[in-house]
């Protein structure tokens, strides 16, 4: 309570500085969920410097990392009622609030970073438009490394997970957990490492930079590269903050985010291979998933895809049917 009072506060010290003398610097707050050394939390970093830069010092952004200001759950709300400015939120985080939020997990829609970003083209008007009813504007995107299974022991099909702890992150891995017979766990990034430590998770579906930041090789033995999905997070602003700004910074604001995305995609395409090869050198087993196990996956991703198909309606298929073209 104390410090949700403390943050609101500061919001509110940073709306009047926006209205302030031209000498006030206006101090924004991002939280974030990911390491401070996470080419992710890297690009906000820079991102923060580059609108510093850009208005003069008129504004300053402060990226808190690892969840240290809000857990990850926390994050939208938390910019939604001014207790942040920015924030950055996984989007599949929030599929159960909208399948829309979703549709860059639907299981081996888009599995290269092309085939992401043009989803991620796609789709963004309509996750636009459901965030600004929120009152928060989107800002830009950035990717994770496509997907794969940890695991502590050889997989031969799906049914080998059955029973295993697996940790889930967000509506679609829990519903892959339950598919295979896991036990879905769920576990947001801060928290994976103690979690991975202790045996509270025992599998888990994410990218090789997760397993590394996670330094997975100390819990787990196997990575099979499933290519399942390329998840990405939401960079976004309070509404009002934004519409409070000159146009000037408001323009400012939009060029490094512009940029931010453009350096985001770029990033991660290069990091992906080096996140495998790290892996490799700690003595994890790297291979892609045999016939059985990659016909079960299939299989279990024709059901996903099905599944959010339903729930998304006219709106998410209208989505996949301008990706596909």
């Amino acid at each position: 309570m104390l410090r949700r009072t403390v943050l609101a506060g500061l919001s509110l010290a940073a709306l009047v500085a926006v209205s302030g003398p031209a000498a006030a610097q206006t101090k924004w707050n991002l939280p974030s969920a990911y390491p401070a050394n996470n080419y992710l939390t890297e690009n906000l970093v820079q991102f923060g410097k580059d609108i510093e830069a850009a208005t003069g010092g008129k504004i300053g952004v402060t990226v808190h990392a690892n969840a240290s200001l809000f857990k990850a759950p926390e994050i939208k709300r938390a910019v939604a009622t001014g207790q942040a400015q920015l924030g950055e939120v996984l989007m599949s985080l929030h599929e159960n609030e909208d399948p829309i939020f979703g549709i860059d997990v639907v299981p081996f829609l888009a599995t290269s970073f092309a085939q992401s970003r043009k989803l991620w083209e796609v789709s963004r008007p309509s996750v636009e438009k459901k965030l600004e009813a929120q009152g928060l504007k989107v800002l830009f995107a950035q990717a994770w490394p496509p997907q794969g299974i940890y695991a502590k022991k050889d997989l031969n099909s799906v049914e080998d997970l059955k029973g295993v702890k697996f940790r889930s992150y967000n509506p679609g891995t829990a519903r892959i957990a339950e598919l295979s017979g896991a036990q879905p766990v769920t576990i947001q990034a801060a928290e994976l490492p103690q979690a991975l430590a202790t045996g509270v998770v025992q599998s888990f579906i994410s990218s090789g930079a997760t397993g590394y930041d996670s330094k997975v090789w100390e819990s787990l033995t196997h990575w099979y590269d499933t290519q399942a999905w390329i998840p990405k997070n939401l960079i976004f602003i309070n509404k009002a903050v934004f519409d409070a700004l000159p146009k000037d910074q408001q323009d400012a604001v939009m060029k490094a985010a512009r940029d931010a995305e453009a350096r985001g995609w770029t990033t991660v395409a290069e990091k992906a291979g080096w996140y495998i090869n790290e892996l490799k050198a700690k003595g994890m087993k790297v291979q892609p998933p045999g016939d059985k196990l990659a016909a079960d996956l299939k299989k279990l991703g024709e059901t996903l895809t099905a599944d959010w198909l339903k729930k998304a309606g006219a709106e998410g298929q209208a989505v996949v049917d301008a990706f596909r073209k």
